[in-house]
């Protein structure tokens, strides 16, 4: 059986201090020959002799200090722990009997690092056009113009009717969400708690999704004007609240004017080799018609960025797209990279890590807290080392894993069947490669524009469901809910997923108080947001894990069991000896004068040397406060 060893970058184990790196380690046992930390101070081996100072509960606390890394934004560590019998080693994924590779290794940025304010957030993802309509006297008429290269009408329907199946036309189809729709929803969003917003595109475009972009400068003029979006930003930070933009440069529309597919003017690049736009897209040079599009689709030509013109135009100059929507009077609080892995020099993405450290060069420089995300439906661990990506849209590491345990499909709908075993390593590796605090900024999401929602995946299974919250709302990183989901909004595979809010359930949803209390609890404890992460237990079915900072003790039980169970938590873990679990879940406890008796003693499960013996239901997910009374 491994031995109980621990360490995790909150404040509560590591300090940084002028270059100078001081970490602690807690463990159960004393009886250690070496407890050394591991660091590579110029790519070689260095082993540190730590010193106990002190204890907490049955734990004791090893301490060392050592330079961050110079060579390099990055530092490496782990710890190596010997006996008379072998030895251990600690790295971010766990305890193992060897020392371990080094992509697992705690890593600490000494630059670039994420804006502390990302992990305070509750993010709520609109899709525009599909929100709220506000102003109809702008929504696209019936007849008004044509998409897909001049093929296909657009299709204007009544609010909340179905829309068109999976890859069908449903890009076409209109119904009315706008900028004024959104605005005239903030007091809604406040009241359930959200306090930043991510906005799918609202630049000129033709489609309803707008990722076919025609003016990186406009707002579209069926979701309203530029100023109405400066008066909905100034509104949303006035209420101390954030707003991040959908950036899509990979690609534009080829009835943007640079490309001019459909020849409004004689000036655009499409079969036009003497145009002044010819070498922002890629062309076949025997043929000025054939040209590289995102992933083969045609209405989408994809950008060259080796053309200073395409660089100045979007990151390089003062005003740049990136620089244009963070200044005022819109003051936008960061961007959204759409598809930002796929963008380069040409097919094959060739030199994307310097075109994506570029925009976030342009966008630091005119905002150094802006927040800086990353669209990869993969794993995404090379572009968050740091001097990327301050985070991504986590599909990896979030999304796909709850997907697999809960819904036993992958990402492209296929079957797959993990327990929560599998379920808790996936987790853990995909914490290990990243940098701490950019775990705390990566966007956690159960679903989007882009998947079908989890409720439908689940076939309305609302046990799984709150299985699936309460671990976006408790797990390290930022949470999203996708609109809609807080009153129980379904869809299958785009577009069907993008259906619209129905406005007539919000005030009757039983969703809607659920959403609002876990919102609570992750807005009002720090340990939520920033909190160390650590495992009590893990079976087949079950995970119990705490989030801890500073003193404050949350523990989060999933259950995916059928039945009953009763589990002994090793609280001790926690520096915890004494003392009681008390709940903390949901909307049936929000006094303090709840939790106690008519005797004036604190109700909860009480802590017995170390030990808590919990009463588990089946599939049950709770929240508690680890307390000492």
């Amino acid at each position: 059986m491994k031995p109980f060893i621990f360490h995790a970058q909150t404040s509560d184990y590591f300090r940084e201090k002028e270059g100078v790196l001081t970490v602690t380690l807690v463990s159960e046992r004393t009886d250690w020959n070496k407890v050394q930390l591991r660091h590579e101070p110029d790519n070689e081996e260095y082993l540190l002799d730590m010193v106990q100072v002190g204890t907490e509960g049955r734990l004791t606390l090893w301490q060392a200090s050592f330079p961050a890394n110079t060579d390099r934004n990055v530092t490496h560590y782990a710890f190596k722990l010997v006996d008379s019998k072998g030895q251990y080693w600690l790295d971010a994924k766990g305890v193992h009997s060897r020392v371990a590779s080094r992509e697992f290794h705690f890593k600490f940025n000494t630059q670039h690092r994420p804006p502390s304010w990302v992990s305070e957030q509750v993010f709520y993802q609109i899709f525009p056009e599909r929100f709220c309509n506000g102003n109809p006297s702008i929504s696209v008429k019936a007849g008004e113009y044509r998409l897909k290269e001049d093929t296909l009408d657009v299709a204007v329907k009544e609010w909340g009717e179905s829309v068109e199946g999976h890859n069908g036309t449903g890009a076409a189809e209109f119904f009315g969400g706008d900028l004024a729709g959104i605005h005239s929803k903030l007091d809604y969003l406040q009241d359930l708690g959200i306090t930043a917003l991510y906005l799918n595109p609202i630049f000129q475009s033709p489609s309803n999704h707008k990722y076919d972009t025609t003016d990186y400068y406009n707002v579209d003029s069926h979701f309203g004007t530029n100023d109405e979006f400066s008066a909905l930003s100034k509104d949303i930070h006035t209420r101390d609240m954030r707003i991040v933009l959908d950036a899509v440069f990979n690609h534009t529309s080829v009835e943007h004017p640079w490309f001019d597919k459909l020849k409004a003017t004689d000036s655009g690049a499409y079969d036009n080799p003497g145009s002044a736009f010819h070498d922002y897209y890629f062309f076949d040079p025997e043929n000025t018609q054939q040209y590289v599009s995102w992933k083969n689709i045609s209405s989408l030509p994809v950008l060259n960025f080796s053309n200073v013109s395409v660089r100045e135009h979007i990151f390089q100059s003062q005003d740049s797209v990136i620089k244009h929507w963070l200044k005022a009077p819109y003051n936008i609080d960061g961007w959204r990279f759409d598809v930002i892995h796929m963008l380069g020099e040409g097919e094959g993405a060739y030199n994307n890590a310097h075109y994506v450290k570029a925009f976030r060069d342009s966008a630091k420089a005119e905002n150094p807290e802006a927040y800086i995300l990353g669209e990869h439906f993969f794993e995404a661990t090379s572009w968050l080392q740091g001097e990327q990506e301050d985070g991504s849209m986590n599909y990896y590491g979030f999304a796909h894993p709850v997907r697999a345990l809960l819904a036993k499909q992958d990402i492209a709908y296929e079957p797959i069947d993990i327990d929560m075993l599998a379920f808790s390593d996936w987790l853990a590796e995909a914490r290990a490669k990243v940098p701490w605090l950019n775990q705390l900024s990566q966007l956690n999401q159960l679903d989007s524009h882009d998947t079908a929602r989890l409720l439908t995946l689940l076939n309305g299974d609302q046990a799984k469901q709150k299985l699936a919250l309460t671990l976006l709302f408790t797990y390290v990183g930022t949470p999203c809910l996708y609109y809609g989901t807080e009153v129980g909004l379904e869809g299958g595979q785009d577009p069907d997923n993008r259906r619209c809010f129905p406005w007539d359930k919000e005030d009757t949803s039983h969703w809607f108080p659920f959403h609002q209390a876990l919102i609570k609890l992750r807005t009002e404890r720090r340990s939520l947001q920033s909190g160390a992460y650590l495992e009590l237990y893990c079976d087949t079915e079950t995970l119990v894990f705490t989030r801890c900072l500073r003193g404050e003790k949350t523990l989060v039980v999933l259950n995916l069991s059928q039945d009953e169970k009763v589990l002994s938590l090793p609280v001790w873990m926690l520096g915890q000896e004494q003392g009681k679990l008390i709940e903390l879940q949901g909307e049936l406890i929000d006094l303090q004068d709840e939790l106690v008796d008519l005797q004036g003693k604190v109700k909860g499960e009480p802590i017995v040397n170390g030990v808590v013996d919990l009463v588990v239901t089946a599939m049950e997910a709770k929240i508690y406060d680890v307390v000492n009374r």
